[in-house]
C-alpha cells in the first residue's frame, strides 16, 4: 500500500475537527453560521433588486403576458423575513382595476417567481411543468382585475434552508445538450417559478478547457482526441470516454461559450448562485508527453467502447502532483476572466466512479486537499460543491475513515456534499451528518433519462423534514438531481415545493388539489385514479433502481443457459453474471432463472387507474395535461404487460412448445408496433422532436450528418 506525504493541516481546518469533537451538540449552529457566512458573500455578488425585480417582470410576462400589470414586484431584505429567505404575497391595496392586484415581495427574484407560482397554484388553481408534460394549465386564472384576494391581506412563506439545488453533471446529455438559447430560456424561468436558486451551469466548459489547454502546449488537434461528441459530452468530462462522437467543431465551441454566458446572465438576474466546473484531474492523453514527469495514469474501460483506446481508457492527473493545482487555478480563473465573478460554488467529482488507489486515510485527505487548493488558488473564497455518489456506489470502500478523510480535507465550511440519492438510500442518518460537513437532501429519481412512471412520493414529502429536524442536523438545503428530466411531473413539483414546506405534506390531499390544478377542474375518476397511482407507482420502496422493461432493454438473457449439463451451465452463468454492469445502478438480483423485470406494484391496479382515467376523456377533452398524462399511463401498462408475454416467451422455449412460442413472440411485436402507434399521438414522445433540435445547432451539411450519425447509431449503452 503506497504512501504519499499528506499536506499539513491548516489552522482553520485543524480549528473546525476540534470544534466538531469538543462540541457535537453545537454542530447544527456551527454549520448555520458558517453557511450564513457563505451565503452573505454570495448575496453581495446578486444584481440590484431593480435588476431582479425586471428579471421576475419577464418570467410574468413569457408565462401570462395577459397579466403583466396585474402582479407588482418587490424586493425585500432578509430582516423582513426574519432573517430567512422567503416571499410574501399581499392583496395590492388600490380601488382601480386596471392596476396591480397583487404585490409579491421576496428577498430575490427567485422568490418572487415562486412567490407568482405559490399565488398561481394555490389561489388561482393554475398549473406549470415541462412543456414535454403537458405544459401550462392556464385556463382557471381569472381575468386581470378579477384576481382573487389572499386572505388576511398577507401570506409570508420561508425557506427552512437557504438553498434548492439543481441538476446532475450528466443532465447536459441526457436532456438538454442540443439547447439554444430559446428553449434554455423557458428552463430558467421554470427554475426560478419552482423557487431553485442553486443551478449547475456547465455548458460551454470546453472552450475554457481549450484555451487552458492550449496555454499547457496541448494543441487543438489533441485535444479533439481529449473531448467527447455534443450527445457524449457528460461522460468525456468524468473521464469515461473520450473522442466518442466527435470531434468538437471550433463552431461548437464558440456557440456553447457564447450559450452559457447567456445562461449565466439571466441566472444572475434572477438572483440564482450558478455552480460552475472545477478540475477533477481528467487530462488529454497528450499532456503526458508535455509533462513525462507528471504523475499521470491511465484508467480501465467503462463498459463503453469494448475497451477500445481510442476511446476508452482516459487519462488521470494525480491530485497529489504539483501540476494538478497548476491546470486547476488556470481553470477557474478562465472562467472568471470570461464570466466575471459570478460564484464561490464549484462542482468537482474527481471520485466519483473512480475509486482512490489506496484507502489509506492520509493518503485521501491529501488529495482532497489538493483539489481544494486548485478551487482556492484561483478563487481565495471557493467553496468545493461535491456529489454524494460515491458513498453510495462505492460503499465498501468508502467506509468511515475514508469519509472523514476526504470530507475533513478542507477548512470547515468549504464542503458542501450532496446526498444524491437521499430519497431511496440516504447518506446522512448514517454518517452523523456526513461528520459534520454541510450537505443538500437531494432526489436523484432518475437514470439514464428513463420515461418510465416511478417515485416515492412519501419519501419526497417526509425525507427533507426528517432530516432538516434531526439532531446536530447540518442540512443546508434540498436539491433535484435527476439524470434526465422532462417526465413524471407529479413527482418535481412536489419536491420543488419541499424548498418552501416546513412541515411533512399529507399527500393523499396534495394529489387531489394537484389533478385539479394539472386538470383545470376535479374529475372523480381522475382523482380515484391517483389515488391508485400513489399506491402503486409512486410508491416503489424496495431500494431497486433499475426499473426498466424488457421491451427497451438490449438482449441480455441467453436461453442456452437452460440446456447441457449442469457444468456447462454453471460456467456460462459465471461468464453472463460476471458481464460489468455499471456503479450507478442498483441492480434487482436474479431469483429465478427468469430474466426479472423490476415490478413493485401491482400491475392490474394500474389498469384500473387507467380506465378511470379514459373514463374522465368526455370531462377533459382538449386537456393536453390530460393527454400527455393519459399517453404515459397507456405506456406504461402496455410496457408491463410486454415483460409479461416476453416471460411466457421464454417460458415456451425452455418447453419446446414452438407454437406457443411463436404467439408470443407474436404477441411482443405487436406490443412494440402498439406502443409506437400510442406515443406517435403526442409529439412530446416522439424522437424526431430531439433529432430536429440537434440539426438545428448544426451550420453546416457536415455538423448535421455528424450529428444525425452519433444520435441514431451511438453503438454505445448509455441508456
Amino acid at each position: 500500500m503506497s504512501h504519499l506525504p499528506s499536506l499539513p493541516l491548516s489552522i482553520s481546518k485543524l480549528t473546525a475537527i476540534l470544534m466538531l469533537l469538543l462540541l457535537p451538540v453545537a454542530l447544527s449552529s456551527l454549520t448555520n453560521e458558517v453557511i450564513d457566512v457563505v451565503v452573505n458573500r454570495l448575496d453581495s455578488k446578486r444584481s440590484s433588486p431593480l435588476i431582479q425585480e425586471s428579471a421576475a417582470k419577464g418570467v410574468l410576462q413569457r408565462l401570462l403576458p395577459s397579466h403583466l400589470h396585474s402582479f407588482e414586484f418587490k424586493i425585500v431584505s432578509k430582516d423582513v423575513c426574519g432573517g430567512h429567505s422567503c416571499f410574501l404575497i399581499n392583496n395590492y391595496n388600490q380601488l382601480s382595476h386596471s392596476g396591480p392586484e397583487i404585490i409579491i415581495k421576496g428577498t430575490t427574484a427567485v422568490e418572487l417567481a415562486s412567490g407568482l407560482h405559490w399565488y398561481i397554484k394555490y389561489w388561482c388553481g393554475g398549473h406549470i411543468s415541462w412543456d414535454k408534460t403537458g405544459g401550462i394549465q392556464i385556463n382557471t386564472i381569472p381575468k386581470p382585475g378579477s384576481l382573487p384576494l389572499v386572505k388576511d391581506e398577507s401570506v409570508m412563506i420561508q425557506r427552512p434552508v437557504p438553498w434548492n439545488y439543481y441538476q446532475n453533471v450528466v443532465t447536459s446529455s441526457y436532456s438538454y445538450v442540443w439547447w439554444n438559447w430559446e428553449r434554455w430560456e423557458k428552463e430558467i424561468d421554470w427554475m426560478a417559478l419552482q423557487g431553485i436558486n442553486l443551478p449547475l451551469a456547465f455548458t460551454g466548459q470546453e472552450a475554457i478547457w481549450q484555451k487552458v489547454f492550449l496555454n499547457f502546449n496541448v494543441s487543438s488537434e489533441d485535444l479533439n482526441d481529449f473531448f467527447g461528441g455534443p450527445a457524449f459530452l457528460a461522460w468525456a468530462r468524468m473521464g469515461n470516454l473520450h473522442a466518442w462522437g466527435g470531434p468538437l467543431s471550433q463552431n461548437w465551441l464558440d456557440q456553447q461559450l457564447s450559450l452559457q454566458k447567456q445562461i449565466l446572465s439571466r441566472m444572475l438576474e434572477l438572483g440564482m448562485t450558478p455552480v460552475l466546473p472545477s478540475f477533477s484531474g481528467n487530462v488529454p492523453a497528450a499532456l503526458k508527453k508535455v509533462f513525462p514527469s507528471a504523475n499521470i495514469t491511465r484508467l480501465g474501460d467503462w463498459n463503453t467502447v469494448n475497451k477500445d483506446p481510442r476511446w476508452c481508457c482516459t487519462y488521470l492527473l494525480d491530485p497529489s502532483d504539483p501540476l494538478f493545482v497548476e491546470i486547476g487555478e488556470a481553470f477557474i480563473r478562465q472562467q472568471i476572466k470570461e464570466y466575471g465573478d459570478v460564484t464561490d460554488i464549484y462542482n468537482c467529482d474527481t471520485f466519483n466512479e473512480n475509486t482512490p488507489p489506496t484507502n489509506d486515510s492520509e493518503y485521501i485527505s491529501s488529495l482532497g486537499e489538493a483539489v481544494y487548493k486548485a478551487m482556492s488558488k484561483g478563487d481565495e473564497d471557493a467553496v468545493w460543491l461535491m456529489q454524494g455518489w460515491l458513498f453510495v456506489s462505492d460503499s465498501s470502500f468508502w467506509k468511515p475513515p475514508q469519509m472523514k478523510a476526504l470530507l475533513h480535507s478542507v477548512p470547515f465550511g468549504k464542503m458542501i456534499v450532496l446526498d444524491l440519492f437521499a430519497d431511496v438510500k440516504p447518506i446522512w442518518g448514517n454518517s452523523s451528518q456526513f461528520y459534520g460537513t454541510p450537505y443538500v437532501w437531494c432526489m436523484l429519481h432518475n437514470f439514464g433519462g428513463n420515461i418510465e412512471m416511478y417515485g416515492i412520493l412519501d419519501a419526497i414529502s417526509s425525507g427533507p423534514i426528517d432530516a432538516g429536524v434531526s439532531e446536530n442536523s447540518t442540512m443546508v438545503g434540498v436539491g433535484l438531481c435527476m439524470e434526465g428530466i422532462e417526465h413524471n411531473p407529479v413527482v418535481y413539483e412536489l419536491m420543488s415545493e419541499m424548498a418552501f414546506r416546513s412541515e411533512k405534506v399529507q399527500v393523499l390531499e396534495w394529489l387531489k388539489t394537484y389533478s385539479r390544478r394539472r386538470y383545470g377542474k376535479a374529475v372523480n375518476q381522475v382523482e380515484a385514479a391517483w389515488e391508485i397511482l400513489y399506491h402503486t407507482i409512486y410508491n416503489c420502496t424496495d431500494g431497486i433502481a433499475d426499473h426498466t422493461d424488457f421491451i427497451v432493454k438490449f438482449p441480455d438473457w441467453d436461453p442456452s443457459l437452460n440446456s447441457g449439463s449442469d457444468r456447462m451451465k454453471e460456467d456460462k452463468m459465471h461468464i453472463f453474471l460476471s458481464i460489468p454492469r455499471r456503479k450507478r445502478f442498483l441492480f434487482q438480483q436474479p431469483s429465478s432463472k427468469l430474466p426479472q423485470a423490476h415490478i413493485w406494484y401491482s400491475t392490474q391496479e394500474v389498469v384500473n387507474a387507467l380506465q378511470l382515467f379514459l373514463h374522465a376523456g368526455n370531462d377533459l377533452n382538449g386537456s393536453l395535461t390530460y393527454r400527455y398524462d393519459l399517453v404515459d399511463l397507456t405506456r406504461q401498462v402496455l410496457s408491463k404487460l410486454a415483460n409479461q408475454v416476453y416471460i411466457d416467451a421464454i417460458i415456451a422455449f425452455q418447453k419446446k412448445d414452438a407454437d406457443a412460442l411463436k404467439l408470443q413472440s407474436q404477441k411482443f411485436l405487436q406490443l412494440i408496433d402498439d406502443i409506437d402507434v400510442l406515443l406517435a399521438s403526442d409529439d412530446n414522445f416522439l424522437l424526431g422532436t430531439w433529432l430536429k433540435s440537434a440539426k438545428e445547432l448544426g451550420v453546416n451539411p457536415i455538423e448535421m450528418r455528424q450529428v444525425l450519425a452519433i444520435t441514431l447509431f451511438p453503438n454505445l449503452d448509455h441508456s
